[in-house]
């Protein structure tokens, strides 16, 4: 097993500020860009990170207004945008190419990104991703614009709690622990955190549609969490028959939180996708 070297920088990209971490940085190695999900960040990585970087020049993303990202209360937080961001880091670090990988929300930046750009992407790991997603109720959208909605978004995260929504998303309860407690949660003690999730709720746009996914020509692996609360498995099914090139691997007795909940079976099936 090689040493894991990590370098955590800071850099502004359309006029808001990115968090990314590179591990085991060799441009001669094939390099893998690793997205999280919604109100998640690279932390969400963080077992399996060590066994990719065994193989591959791995960087992580903190989409944001997640992780160690700026909390923007300008940014307009579309899924297009984000997507943006990451190919212009992709740009700025002279990566011509690279695999995708997604977890839930990221898969569906990780889909924009292939849309956008199909030459900049080798291949995609879509990990239990979203799919088939409208645009939040016009109502709700309306709501935003009221003056202390970011209050009541605060007060609904809190209320429902770090770990319950945990348990919402694994099938093994013992996988919690404080340790991971604190790490999905540091990042939501930011001042500006709630403002800027209430743009992010007004200005997230659908997901990628079925003739949209149709002409992603991108080769896909898809793997998915056969108990599956968050998005279940036919998600997962569904993406399959949609995205043309594309291969679907399921897990009994697990959830949502691949990364976590099994990083060394989906390192396994990444190794193997890519080779």
């Amino acid at each position: 097993m090689h040493t894991i070297e990590t370098n955590g920088q800071t850099i502004e990209l359309n006029h808001i500020r990115v968090y990314y971490e590179t591990y085991n940085w060799e441009k001669k190695r094939p390099v893998l860009v690793l997205l999280h999900g919604f109100l998640s960040s690279s932390f969400s990585y963080r077992r399996l990170i060590p066994l990719l970087a065994n193989d591959f020049s791995v960087i992580t993303v903190d989409l944001p207004p997640f992780g160690n990202s700026e909390k923007s209360t300008t940014f307009r937080y579309t899924y297009r945008n984000l997507a943006q961001l990451v190919i212009d880091l992709l740009q700025h670090l002279h990566i011509p190419t690279c695999t995708l990988v997604g977890h839930s929300m990221g898969g569906q930046i990780c889909l924009y990104i292939a849309r956008m750009q199909p030459q900049l992407v080798r291949e995609m790991i879509l990990l239990a991703s979203s799919g088939y997603l409208g645009r939040v109720k016009r109502s709700l959208t309306l709501s935003t614009y009221l003056p202390y909605f970011h209050a009541y978004v605060k007060h609904y995260f809190y209320k429902q709690g770090v770990e319950a929504n945990l348990r919402q998303a694994i099938y093994d309860y013992s996988l919690i622990d404080n340790e991971m407690c604190k790490g999905y949660e540091q990042p939501f003690y930011h001042p500006q955190m709630f403002k800027a999730l209430t743009r992010f709720i007004r200005y997230r746009e659908g997901d990628l549609q079925a003739h949209e996914l149709q002409r992603i020509e991108t080769r896909t692996l898809l793997l998915w969490g056969e108990n599956d609360r968050i998005v279940p498995v036919d998600i997962g099914k569904r993406l399959h028959e949609d995205l043309t090139n594309s291969a679907l691997v399921t897990f009994p007795h697990t959830g949502h939180l691949l990364p976590e909940e099994r990083p060394h079976d989906v390192y396994r099936e990444i190794t193997d996708f890519i080779r």
